[in-house]
């Protein structure tokens, strides 16, 4: 890992991947054939990107029931503990309608709906993301989405990792499709004869799911455009190097472009977290990948005080931020700009992956910025109720009929003050 110093911090930043020129003509030209051929271009398109055949390819009952023959018992138990546990989180999210009367009489208010359906979008090739399913599907369900709809590639056995199937199906999902890409995501905002549209997308996937998502987004909503994941650890020397490490390397092994990044006013630990690192590496089963990422994307960004470090983490506004310091709460409340904060040495970012509760789905390539975690809230519209009294208009009717010509906006004067014989 390279050594910077705070003020080269713009070395690390990364804009959201906008693909290549190819990249996005190939999903632009998917879209179209699926938009115009329906469940022929998704065949055709599961056969050249997937490898395999499908003449059904919505997921069966038998499907679902095989998955759970195959799947370890023990296992099932502890996704349905993540399940029950991410559902009491998102629980505490949800809103209501609400609206207030004025003395005149006067009603404004805002109405709370869910939207009518959703699409969640699994990636699936050469690993099965469980955690993928409950962290989309739950904050749906929870916010009152009648209709949840997945997609996941199918591999070249046409069929879907069991442990996908089962979450799912923990879940009352079963309206499952084996195909992904661009092609899901065109099937999804447009539909088929097979699979009726939805009104938003979410989920993660590679840079032509990623895509995809860019295109249909107007037509139909979408979470967010995610990039490569990212973590960034804020440590002093109360830390432990092996565990830092250890950490920096979760995030590392997802992909090549991954950035982890060590945040500390201690070249003690700087020195020490390198070693680890290196002594670490050389064990794990995704070895090129994760060497890949600590090489070109891995910093130690060395600090001359606490206030730089905090100021650093900021500018970073990393997807996910460990703060492993002395007063981890205190340094807390400093930092204005991170997708999801994990306070204290036992708050290892995979406990957030999968177990303790909240979303995983999180702004990535510095949208921490403006940006929130996949929740509730994503799956629901806010409507403006306005209910005016006569009373109301009456006093307020001239001021805005002269608010309306200020804007050279005649109509809009003269539709209230249609009106105005019921407020002389």
């Amino acid at each position: 890992m390279k050594i910077i110093k705070k003020e080269e911090i713009s070395s690390l930043k990364r804009s959201v991947d906008q693909g290549t020129e190819a990249q996005r003509e190939t999903v632009k030209k998917i879209i179209e054939e699926v938009r115009t051929h329906g469940n022929m271009a998704v065949k055709r398109f599961t056969e050249q990107f997937d490898g395999t055949t499908l003449d059904q390819w919505r997921v069966t009952e038998d499907e679902i029931d095989e998955a759970y023959e195959t799947l370890d018992g023990e296992f099932v138990q502890v996704l349905s503990e993540a399940a029950e546990n991410i559902r009491k989180f998102h629980e505490k999210q949800q809103a209501n309608s609400w609206f207030q009367t004025a003395e005149d009489g006067s009603i404004t208010g805002q109405k709370i709906t869910p939207i009518d359906a959703a699409g969640v979008y699994v990636p699936g090739g050469t690993a099965a993301y469980p955690s993928s399913v409950f962290m989309n599907i739950i904050p749906a369900q929870v916010a009152g989405v009648k209709r949840v709809v997945m997609v996941t590639p199918p591999g070249q056995d046409g069929k879907v990792p069991s442990g996908v199937l089962v979450s799912a199906k923990l879940l009352g999902v079963t309206e499952i499709y084996k195909v992904g890409g661009a092609q899901a995501v065109a099937a999804l905002a447009y539909g088929t004869e097979t699979l009726l549209p939805v009104d938003k997308i979410t989920g993660p996937g590679n840079v032509y799911v990623a895509l995809a998502k860019r295109e249909v987004f107007g037509d139909v909503d979408i979470d967010m455009i995610a990039g490569p994941s990212e973590i960034a650890v804020l440590a002093d020397e109360t830390a432990r190097a092996a565990e830092v490490a250890a950490d920096l390397l979760s995030q590392a092994e997802h992909d090549a472009r991954s950035s982890s990044v060590l945040v500390t006013t201690s070249k003690k630990l700087a020195e020490e977290v390198h070693q680890s690192l290196n002594e670490q590496l050389s064990t794990l089963p995704r070895y090129e990948t994760a060497k890949a990422s600590i090489e070109d994307y891995g910093a130690v960004v060395l600090c001359s005080s606490k206030e730089e470090a905090i100021d650093a983490v900021n500018e970073i506004a990393a997807e996910h931020l460990e703060i492993v310091t002395e007063n981890p709460f205190e340094d807390m409340a400093k930092v204005k700009h991170a997708g999801a904060i994990f306070l204290g040495p036992y708050s290892s970012e995979p406990v957030g992956d999968y177990f303790a509760g909240p979303n995983h789905v999180l702004p990535t390539s510095g949208t921490a910025r403006f940006s929130s975690p996949l929740s509730v809230d994503d799956f629901q519209k806010r409507t403006s109720i306005i209910s005016y009294s006569s009373e109301a208009l009456k006093r307020d009717g001239d001021k805005i009929a002269r608010f309306a010509r200020l804007e050279g906006l005649e109509a809009h004067a003269r539709a209230v003050e249609a009106r105005k014989g019921r407020w002389k």
